[in-house]
């Protein structure tokens, strides 16, 4: 059943899907300064030299998960159509006593007791990357590649998240929520460009080329009440993304909210301008659903980042469960 707050939400996206053909003549895809086959955007800044860099600067003696659980009710897009997160038993202890599926009798079931499970979701679920092909521009992705030639029934040819190498690279945490003086950030909140900077000057942070950069909005706090997750969440503005990336020199952009940016859009014509200008136009990817909690209460704002995502052949986003290591004290 749809609540107030998620139909308001779904009509949001619904009308910028409208107002989407009237994207202006200056907003198309980028181009990889990486060549025209390039599928990684700025995933090639990953480098056996940067990744040799960070681990040699990484403590193992704490580390701190990354990842949500995943769990029937889990926050969702259900509201916009997209299948929740299921899990079902295919084998019970005492079922396959009862099934024998594989012919090997009542005594032999009832010793090794078998269970047996499967799960169904949208990709976006959960901790997860997006990949260029979640979103693009008249058609086309991020490196010029067009769904006429590129999409098949099966999913894309290009960009799907099975490109998507393992991530090893400086991760640094922002935390707005904490920079504010607030558990949380209030509900539709746009993190500025003012508020970025005013938290790394209070976190004595600076940003590097090639960084992770997650921020925390807070909303996590109240990730197991779905509804009140998922309603009107704060989230970042492209005022804050751009000088992340444009200045800052990011390499992937993350929060602990489900729709990372927030509505509604700043653009006309675009009801979800940061994702296609991370996405389709600057080859940056996407990480949503971050768990910041643990780092943010011990002050890790500086750590390595290591994740890898399923590699689902032609999907345009894909499950990780990223990990921190705090950087070693300097000497």
């Amino acid at each position: 059943m749809r609540t107030a707050s998620s139909r308001m939400l779904v009509a949001t996206i619904l009308l910028g899907a409208a107002l989407a053909g009237s994207v202006t003549a200056q907003s198309i895809v980028g181009q990889s300064p990486w060549g025209p086959d390039d599928e990684l955007g700025r995933l090639n800044m990953i480098t056996a030299k940067s990744r040799s860099q960070i681990m040699s600067k990484a403590s193992a003696e704490t580390v701190y998960d990354l990842s949500v659980e995943y769990f029937v009710g889990m926050p969702s897009w259900q509201a916009a159509g997209d299948p929740d997160y299921q899990i079902w038993m295919t084998h019970t202890p005492r079922g396959t006593v009862i099934d024998d599926p594989m012919g090997v009798g009542e005594q032999m079931n009832a010793h090794v007791g078998y269970t047996g499970s499967a799960i169904s979701m949208y990709t976006h679920s959960g901790t997860h990357i997006d990949a260029f092909n979640h979103f693009g521009i008249g058609g086309k992705i991020y490196n010029g590649f067009s769904a006429d030639e590129h999409l098949g029934d099966r999913g894309w040819k290009k960009t799907g998240a099975e490109t998507i190498p393992p991530i090893v690279a400086r991760g640094v945490l922002i935390d707005v929520a904490a920079s504010k003086g607030v558990a949380m950030l209030d509900d539709g909140y746009r993190i500025t460009r003012e508020d970025i900077e005013t938290a790394l000057r209070k976190q004595k942070t600076k940003l590097q080329k090639g960084d992770v950069v997650l921020i925390r909005t807070g909303r996590m706090r109240v990730y197991e009440d779905s509804q009140r997750y998922m309603s009107n969440p704060p989230g970042l503005g492209m005022d804050a993304a751009k000088y992340l990336v444009e200045d800052g020199g990011a390499m992937i952009l993350g929060a602990d909210n489900l729709s990372f940016e927030a509505f509604p859009s700043e653009v006309e014509g675009n009801y979800v301008p940061l994702h296609t200008y991370l996405l389709a136009q600057m080859g940056v990817p996407i990480l949503e659903l971050v768990y910041l909690e643990d780092l943010a209460r011990d002050g890790v704002h500086e750590f390595a980042f290591v994740g890898g995502s399923l590699k689902l052949r032609g999907a345009d986003a894909a499950p990780m469960r990223p990990i921190a290591f705090p950087l070693k004290a300097s000497r």
